[in-house]
């Protein structure tokens, strides 16, 4: 048995046996994943070496039409399917000992479902991994840990949005640069994290390296949607990582360690976005150096009062406190809540109100688009809103210059602190 094989994906098939825990297949639309996907459950179910595998998606019924088919289809055209034993009903292809399982991590309108182990299975095959969640991975992988040969996980997917479990795992990201060398604002290119060379085979794809199976008329299509819809040329045709939704307003914010926060030699300062009952209160600790600003998340929930002498109700004060913050460090507060101000400072707290200005927000906004904004990885409620937090659409859906006014409490207290804070070398505060 002889496959054509593109020589892009050389490794997925040269690569020794058990070097690679993972592999993953991640790009752009037409780059020929499942074809490649297919040839290797081919040539493995067909050698004489023990193989044992499940074809997967996250609903099993979705198997059948895509990556089952595409195995089929490749050992009809190979002229081996009359040897090989094909049922669908359970899904399976057999030959001799070697097998392969069509399984689903649940079944189609069961999300409860639980995936049984897989303790005898030596290769999964995930097409479309993206939908597959953290937990039900984890799962997966713990439940694979067969001895009669190494183990092997390959998934194929389009990239998902910068916030993905996949990405956060094993991938940093790198700003998107076209031909030109022009920066593609709002989309990174993924880079396999150090630490996982050894374990991990990452193929970055796109329709490029399968060209020559593309037809013409459709290359040129795709390619128009870089001056027509360009979120989708560079997300799904090209295979970047997205920053996230339309009309997102900040788009390159990073993540970086707790660790690496707090090893930055720059001084803290403080900024408060007042809520209670429905908008929490967000409290962020910010650093700066030259053109770069540092945050991370002290207090992100509702139901706080400012002060409490009592110490009974959970409050303003008490978090500061319990959070090191310094009795004397700066701290910023949205001005419109004088009260809480004065409540604050009378528990000796060094609060003082921001400043705002005609048009305020966008100033402030502005200010921030111009500076390279880092977050703590457990910063979770700045990641989300600031994945979420959006220039206002108009009536037809097109970004205005106007935010919405929502996913806006950590973003706003940053706003306050950044912008009040580049002030006090001109006003003197």
């Amino acid at each position: 048995m002889i496959q054509k094989i593109n020589s892009h994906y050389a490794k997925v098939f040269t690569a020794p046996l058990g070097h690679y825990r993972y592999i993953i297949n991640m790009g752009g639309r037409g780059a020929g994943r499942s074809k490649v996907a297919a040839q290797r459950a081919t040539a493995k179910i067909c050698a004489p070496e023990y193989y044992r595998a499940a074809i997967m998606r996250l609903v099993k019924e979705d198997i059948k039409n895509s990556i089952f088919t595409d195995v089929r289809d490749n050992m009809e055209e190979l002229g081996i399917d009359q040897i090989i034993n094909i049922t669908e009903n359970p899904l399976m292809f057999r030959y001799g000992k070697n097998s392969i399982r069509g399984l689903g991590f649940k079944k189609n309108g069961d999300q409860k479902s639980k995936l049984k182990s897989l303790a005898n299975f030596n290769e999964v095959i995930i097409e479309e991994a993206d939908e597959i969640g953290p937990e039900d991975f984890i799962m997966l992988d713990d439940s694979l840990r067969t001895l009669k040969s190494p183990v092997t996980v390959m998934m194929n997917l389009n990239p998902p949005d910068i916030n993905h479990w996949i990405i956060k795992r094993w991938f940093n990201l790198v700003q998107a640069i076209d031909e030109d060398g022009n920066v593609v604002d709002g989309f990174y290119k993924p880079v396999l994290k150090s630490e996982f060379t050894e374990q991990v085979l990452f193929i970055d794809t796109n329709y490029l390296v399968n060209a020559k199976n593309i037809a013409a008329s459709t290359k040129y299509n795709w390619e128009q949607y870089r001056t027509t819809n360009p979120d989708h040329y560079w997300s799904v045709i090209r295979g970047m990582v997205s920053a996230g939704a339309k009309g997102r307003i900040y788009k390159n914010w990073l993540p970086l360690s707790a660790t690496e926060f707090d090893a930055l030699p720059y001084p803290s300062y403080y900024a408060i976005d007042f809520g209670f009952t429905n908008d929490p209160t967000a409290i962020v600790e910010i650093k700066e150096h030259n053109n770069r600003v540092y945050v991370k998340e002290l207090v992100y929930r509702t139901g706080l009062i400012n002060r409490d002498p009592g110490g009974k109700l959970p409050n303003i004060s008490d978090e500061l406190a319990r959070h090191d913050v310094p009795k004397g460090a700066r701290i910023y507060a949205d001005c419109a809540e004088p009260k809480s101000i004065a409540e604050l400072q009378a528990d000796g707290w060094n609060v003082h109100a921001s400043t705002k200005g005609s048009d305020s927000i966008r100033v402030g906004v502005d200010l921030l688009l111009g500076k390279e904004v880092f977050y703590t990885e457990n910063s979770s409620n700045v990641e989300r809103e600031q994945q979420k937090y959006c220039w206002g659409l108009d009536k037809n859906k097109e970004p205005t210059n106007k935010p919405i006014d929502d996913f806006n409490h950590a973003m706003d207290a940053i706003r306050y602190g950044v912008y009040t804070h580049s002030l006090r070398s001109y006003v003197g505060f």
